[in-house]
């Protein structure tokens, strides 16, 4: 597959169809996160693959907050991302710049592991409303790290949509801001 038809092709899935993901898929995914860059080679994440049903559940019951993301128990498999602790040049950049580069490398890290979830006929759905705490405490994560984002991954079970995208003259320019 080109890789514009991957762009055009990965969309947030929110219906999935009831199938098993094959082991071997989602290793291929997880080494798509593996293998992106990141500030100073930081690498500062973990990825933690739920497929067990009864935990999956209740990792989108922590999502399911306030009426959203209801769709999350319909995917059988959610990945949680959790930050680690960057080496120290990524750590000190981070300072200098006043940019969190641990935060920018998960979601290059994410947009990976959605790709290629697309690449092998999967959909997923990048998400960043959940109960933080909550997820932590069932899956025993330190308190001190961070969860950025979950992601849904699944076999999809709605259509490729159009995309709305706005124009190219109105996101770039050249040589200025304009």
């Amino acid at each position: 597959m080109e890789l514009k038809e991957l762009f055009e092709k990965r969309q947030s899935t929110r219906k999935y169809k009831n199938l098993e993901i094959e082991s071997e898929k989602i290793e291929k995914v997880i080494e798509a996160a593996r293998l992106s860059p990141s500030a100073c080679n930081a690498q500062a994440w973990k990825f933690i693959v739920i497929n067990d049903p009864a935990l999956k559940n209740k990792v989108a019951q922590s999502a399911a907050s306030m009426g959203m993301n209801k769709f999350t128990f319909e995917a059988p498999v959610i990945i949680v991302c959790v930050l680690e602790k960057a080496n120290a040049t990524s750590s000190v950049g981070s300072q200098i710049k006043n940019k969190n580069y641990k935060w920018i490398d998960m979601g290059i890290a994410a947009e990976h592991i959605c790709l290629q979830a697309t690449e092998l006929g999967l959909g997923s759905c990048i998400i960043g409303w959940f109960n933080e705490r909550k997820i932590k405490k069932l899956l025993h994560i330190p308190r001190r790290k961070r969860i950025p984002l979950i992601i849904t991954i699944g076999y999809p079970d709605d259509k490729i949509r159009q995309k709305s995208r706005k124009s190219l003259n109105e996101i770039a320019s050249y040589n200025t801001y304009k």
